[in-house]
């Protein structure tokens, strides 16, 4: 077993107020709540003394860490290369110490001080009783399977999970493991063992339960991303995060976790941990913006001083577009197709590279386009003609038919399929025909009149919207702003909002919550919202310019996006409780929206397409860097350069001998303003970056306490 003594230090390109990383966090993990440690790929530890208000970064290996776990004053971290990390709460040395394999280890979890396992591909499942100093192998009946990740509630009851599904129980404390099959074919990628009961979550919006003497139970989700981390103190009081970066709960007896904790996230997170029941925490595998919340999720935060930029990208379709013509693959989250006119795309890559793979033979320009649930190779389209129709293809877009044929709104979306029942469409061509709604169930193949117009109050139908688990609800938004419901699916519709412009052309709503649908207006741009089932509707927004697309994330019902027709969308992640402008990069004028995420937003502008990409810049206040290993001979803390200086400076001291220091600064009332540098160093000479981007001008002091000396030094800081 190998032993090797890290130095925690800091990479040199840190030293700059901003900091745009690549990759994030794998994992987050805390002991008391205000110690708080992070760690990520390529040695990569973010840690916090403060509850999260600041952070400090450090590269202990080029090893990825993998996991992260804390208990009274220590932390173990899981890595690559069989290696397991040893560290304290506050600032010290990291010592890794091998398992004897070199194996990626992809989580930690210990029992108490002395009793730990640590698990990871291969099969690979380690146990400690010395506080992981020693580790030796525990993994009689799990063969070769790649562990994702493994939890205790006592010292003999312990759980692992693997790819394809695998389920491993001991009893023994880890002696023996024995499988469980059957209960998924998804990926498991991370499961807590609480003293009532135990949660498995996975790919493809997986999540198992179980209590403690009862059989497993998979719960329906309603979402196909991938759900990554959990966190807990009971099977009943949980919470879970994925996806683009959603975080659900089953409190109050929501054992579906259709609970949905509003937060800034517009990317995957990896892992979530409450330390109790109000103070949380929740990291990214793609940026450095640890999220926090203080009140139990009812809001979550990013750190202070973050910096969040949103820029629309172009990509590749591009011709003329209306109304609604994306449409994910029903088989496949990472595939999407999109009309411009009469050319229909797909991407295979979350829409980063797109491919023309047809050309619709009949019409001009699509207003609608669907791709059947049922059977993939069937397409329908609604599109301009003459007169207008609804096309049909049997064979992926090779050929297609003219299914019916009526002129329909210039603004509108006249063609909607029932998500419950994907087999029934709708159609609403424009009451100048003298004819009503039409009906098909039987996959479009043919369309029936189920209800005539007779010069009701219906002027020209825009867009159409089934709701979820009632598809015999429909609401309907005309050319008037006027929005109509049925509840007998279409035979009969009664006025719930009297129109005060013109145009609904788009409506949006929730596989979570079916009491909740939006809607946007053409004359005005406001966006309207119902929260009781579409019999009221109230103003939720305010925009400029036309109101056009809009969608609400298919993973999350807090977020929204609108656009108008003209360069703008308009964002919210609070359930619309404010929205605001993300039209950076737009040009062109709006047509559809698609949300499929939270991290995964397209806009269909009338030119081009495009698609959101967010980016967080994040400031750590604290960056150590190692200058030298050799012994300086005596005690030094030099004056920081530049001085004065705005916002960062550097801070250099020596220390002749190894002990506990630390490295505070002061304001001139001698209040402590942050912790520099605290917890045990070898002998050496360290160099430390402060960034005061969140104090105000003026004088401070930085003080170094070792066990044989304090040095104190003044600077001053001018904006």
């Amino acid at each position: 077993m190998k032993i090797k003594l890290y130095l925690i230090s800091g990479l040199l390109f840190f030293f700059i107020a901003g900091n745009v990383f690549s990759q994030g966090f794998n994992s987050i993990h805390t002991p008391d709540g205000v110690n708080i440690i992070a760690a990520g790929n390529a040695g990569k530890i973010y840690r916090s003394t403060n509850a999260g208000t600041t952070w400090a970064s450090y590269t202990v290996s080029s090893d990825n860490l993998r996991s992260v776990f804390s208990l009274g004053n220590d932390v173990w971290i899981g890595g690559s290369n069989g290696n397991v990390y040893k560290t304290t709460k506050s600032n010290s040395p990291v010592t890794a110490i091998n398992t004897g394999s070199s194996v990626t280890l992809n989580s930690v979890c210990f029992v108490n001080a002395n009793t730990g396992f640590v698990c990871g591909d291969g099969g690979s499942l380690y146990k400690t009783v010395n506080g992981g100093l020693n580790w030796s192998i525990s993994n009689s009946g799990i063969a070769t399977e790649n562990l994702n990740a493994v939890s205790f509630s006592d010292e003999n009851n312990g759980i692992a999970v693997s790819k394809g599904g695998k389920i491993f129980i001991t009893t023994n404390g880890g002696s023996v493991w024995t499988v469980t099959a059957g209960v998924t074919t998804n990926d498991l990628l991370d499961v807590k063992y609480f003293t009532d009961g135990i949660i498995a979550v996975g790919t493809n919006g997986t999540i198992l339960t179980k209590e403690t003497a009862g059989s497993w139970n998979t719960v329906i989700t309603r979402t196909e991303s991938d759900i990554r981390g959990i966190t807990g103190s009971s099977l009943n009081n949980a919470r879970v995060c994925g996806g683009g970066g959603f975080i659900r709960n089953n409190l109050n007896s929501r054992s579906n976790f259709f609970n949905f904790e509003i937060n800034p996230m517009m990317a995957n997170l990896v892992d979530i941990f409450y330390y109790d029941a109000n103070t949380g925490f929740a990291v990214s595998s793609l940026n450095n913006a640890i999220i926090k919340t203080t009140n139990g999720g009812q809001s979550w935060d990013l750190p202070s001083g973050t910096g969040v930029s949103y820029n629309w990208v172009q990509k590749t379709p591009s011709g003329s577009g209306i109304g609604n013509n994306l449409c994910m693959h029903p088989k496949d989250k990472n595939s999407a197709f999109v009309v411009y006119g009469n050319k229909v795309y797909v991407s295979r890559d979350r829409s980063e590279t797109w491919t023309q793979i047809s050309t619709i033979s009949i019409g001009t320009r699509a207003h609608s386009f669907y791709v059947s649930p049922n059977d993939t190779n069937i397409w329908l389209a609604a599109i301009e003609s003459s007169p207008d129709c609804i096309v049909r293809t049997t064979n992926y877009g090779l050929t297609w038919s003219n299914i019916i044929a009526y002129d329909f709104s210039s603004y509108g979306q006249p063609l909607e399929m029932d998500q419950n029942n994907p087999s029934t469409f709708y159609f609403a061509p424009s009451n100048s025909s003298g004819l009503g709604v039409f009906k098909s169930t039987n996959n479009g193949a043919n369309f029936t009149l189920i209800s005539a117009y007779n010069n009701s109050a219906i002027n020209q139908p825009c867009d159409l919207i089934v709701m979820w688990d009632s598809s015999n609800v429909i609401y309907m938004g005309d050319d008037g702003a006027d929005i109509f419901k049925s509840t007998n699916s279409g035979l009969t519709w009664n006025q719930v909002k009297p129109g005060s412009s013109s145009e609904v052309p788009s409506m949006c709503n929730s596989v979570f919550d079916k009491s909740i649908c939006y809607a946007t207006t053409w004359g005005s741009s406001q966006v309207f919202k119902t929260s009781n089932h579409g019999d009221t509707w109230s103003i939720t927004s305010n925009n400029s310019g036309s109101g056009w697309g809009s969608d609400l994330c298919r993973e999350d019902p807090t977020l929204v996006l609108t656009g108008n027709y003209g360069s703008q969308a308009y964002l919210t992640t609070n359930g619309g409780a404010n929205f605001f402008n993300v039209n950076t990069g737009l040009s062109g004028a709006g047509a559809g929206i698609m949300v499929p995420e939270r991290g995964y937003m397209l806009n269909m502008q009338t030119g081009s397409l495009y698609k959101l990409n967010v980016v967080y810049t994040v400031l750590t206040n604290v960056n150590e860097n190692t200058v030298s290993n050799l012994n300086p001979g005596n005690y030094e803390l030099s004056q920081n350069y530049p001085n004065p200086f705005n916002p960062s400076t550097n801070i250099r001291f020596s220390l002749p001998n190894s002990g506990n220091i630390s490295l505070k600064v002061y304001d001139q009332l001698g209040k402590e303003v942050t912790s520099l540098a605290e917890g045990f160093r070898n002998a050496g000479t360290y160099e430390i970056s402060f960034n005061a981007a969140n104090l105000s001008s003026g004088i401070f002091f930085y003080k170094l306490v070792t066990n044989d000396i304090s040095l104190t030094k003044k600077m001053i800081l001018v904006k």
